[in-house]
């Protein structure tokens, strides 16, 4: 299907972060807290990462697109749309706040799932771009710090390239010598 992320596992080829995600923790018994297994649990899991493909995976892309790939391709960053694309993100990023994270702390339940792996993913991608879209929403930087906390290293092993991506970004823009591509 030429699309990434791509899962190949003994001959079974998969796409979809969703779908692979899900596939892992039901094919080598991840502990249920990830995929939880009662019904009433699984479908908030499921909820969420439905939603996340409309909402959050869509926003986070646009302004991305807009702040980050395309300056990078050498095209002008239409500022009418940034603002748009912003202003849905804001939309999205007060739902997480106040439906999925209003009495829990993560997004599926008391535990951390495979509903927060995809959205902390997609909320680190605008640091990319030297944009922390939670740095005014404690419950939201809460959160995030749960989801830190819960991966350990890993969290930071996964946003290495968002880290380098950033702080490239700030190399090339405190110096200005340099006409370095921040990717």
């Amino acid at each position: 299907m030429q699309k990434l992320p791509v899962l190949e596992d003994n001959g079974f080829v998969l796409t979809e972060s969703d779908a692979i995600l899900k596939y892992l923790a039901s094919a080598y018994n991840a502990p249920d807290h990830w995929y939880p297994k009662l019904p009433e649990k699984r479908a908030r899991v499921d909820e969420y990462t439905a939603w996340n493909h409309a909402n959050t995976r869509t926003h986070i892309s646009t302004v991305f697109l807009h702040e980050v790939l395309l300056p990078r391709m050498g095209q002008p960053t239409n500022p009418e749309m940034l603002k748009k694309a912003l202003s849905d993100l804001d939309g999205t990023v007060d739902k997480l706040e106040n439906m999925f994270l209003k009495r829990q702390a993560f997004l599926c339940g008391d535990d951390i799932s495979l509903a927060d792996l995809l959205a902390v993913c997609e909320l680190m991608q605008p640091l990319c771009g030297g944009r922390d879209i939670l740095k005014d929403r404690p419950k939201l930087l809460s959160w995030r710090s749960r989801v830190q906390s819960a991966l350990s290293d890993s969290f930071d092993d996964a946003h290495a390239i968002v880290y380098r991506i950033r702080e490239n970004l700030n190399t090339a823009q405190r110096s200005p010598y340099s006409n370095q591509s921040p990717l």
